[in-house]
């Protein structure tokens, strides 16, 4: 159960107060030569004075003092709010004298030594108090900064995803439905097992929007849609082979992910190809890591925009949701661009 920090204050309170006066009043019973009613008066006393001074210094601190920050005003009420309670509690102290007459029969005068020893006591003691509560207070204030600033990182990273899983909803579904429309005046059929296909992709970028993974084998559904409908545009300039680990395909993966390696080979490089090209898409696994890798024809295109934006999007996710234990590489060789992802299994 959670204690509120009232509660665990006036526990704390009691204990800080209680516990200590109570051993030096034990201490005082043992001694005959004092009345052990005076003692239990002075006990209370000395730990009523202690709480209702500490209670007021504490009041006198939540007003004036912005625990999130310490600067020299903050310092300057501390001083002035310990040096009255050390001086309202010395005087509170001296009420233990009257008592101490009242039950002894040959009372004593006020030595100078009884009157610095009682105030430095109260200095010490408040002086101890203050440390301890602005140690539990800095400590709390601390950790509650720490659970807001993840709260908000974590806001802040949901938000950037959403953000980024938006800009890699399929881009082409106005082509493909404009595709699909040409093709329903030659083959009505396979039009309408595209329209199939566009409808999963359009579900599977709404549902699978809002969470971080998925498995292996539901982007590869996803990407077997898209290379389906861009077949209507590109024919036979599109040949697309695939060789993936079938013990893999309960891995999750970032949903889209492979998908956008595809778009990316089709449009940057089957696209700019009169006789277009091949497209081959690998996912294995070594030292416990994941090897997702696409090569398609054609050449790499650094200055181009399009290009950029997929690219850091890629790594911008990778990095929100695996830090630096994942990877992404894209390159050239002989004609044909190989991007590469290793994630952690």
């Amino acid at each position: 159960m959670k204690i509120s920090n009232t509660i665990l204050f006036w526990i704390l309170q009691c204990m800080g107060w209680g516990i200590p006066v109570l051993i030096n009043a034990s201490a005082k019973y043992s001694n005959v030569k004092l009345n052990n009613t005076y003692v239990t008066l002075e006990t209370l006393l000395l730990i009523l004075s202690g709480i209702i001074v500490s209670t007021a210094l504490r009041v006198y601190l939540k007003r004036n003092i912005s625990f999130n920050k310490f600067n020299t005003k903050e310092w300057k009420h501390i001083s002035i709010g310990y040096i009255v309670a050390s001086i309202l509690f010395s005087a509170l102290m001296f009420f233990a004298v009257p008592l101490n007459n009242a039950f002894n029969d040959a009372p004593k005068p006020i030595s100078t030594i009884a009157v610095i020893s009682s105030i430095v006591n109260a200095f010490v003691f408040i002086f101890f108090w203050l440390v301890l509560y602005l140690s539990i207070k800095l400590t709390r204030q601390y950790r509650n900064n720490q659970i807001k600033n993840l709260q908000l990182e974590a806001a802040l990273k949901d938000s950037e995803l959403n953000t980024l899983k938006g800009q890699i909803n399929p881009h082409f579904m106005f082509n493909s439905l404009n595709n699909i429309r040409g093709l329903m005046l030659e083959d009505v059929e396979k039009s309408r097992d595209m329209i199939t296909r566009l409808s999963e992709m359009l579900r599977y970028s709404l549902t699978k929007n809002k969470v971080d993974t998925i498995a292996l084998k539901e982007e590869l559904d996803m990407v077997g849609n898209y290379i389906e409908l861009s077949k209507i545009q590109f024919e036979d300039r599109l040949q697309f082979s695939s060789q993936i680990d079938d013990n893999l395909l309960a891995v999750d993966i970032p949903p889209m992910i492979i998908q956008m390696l595809i778009e990316n080979a089709i449009k940057h490089g089957i696209s700019n190809l009169r006789e277009g090209g091949n497209i081959h898409l690998s996912v294995s696994e070594a030292q416990k890591q994941l090897y997702i890798e696409v090569n398609n024809s054609g050449t790499l295109v650094e200055n181009s925009a399009s290009t950029h934006v997929g690219l850091q999007n890629i790594k911008k996710r990778l990095a929100l949701l695996y830090k630096n234990k994942a990877s992404f590489n894209l390159k050239a060789e002989n004609n044909t661009v190989i991007a590469t992802i290793k994630l952690p299994l």
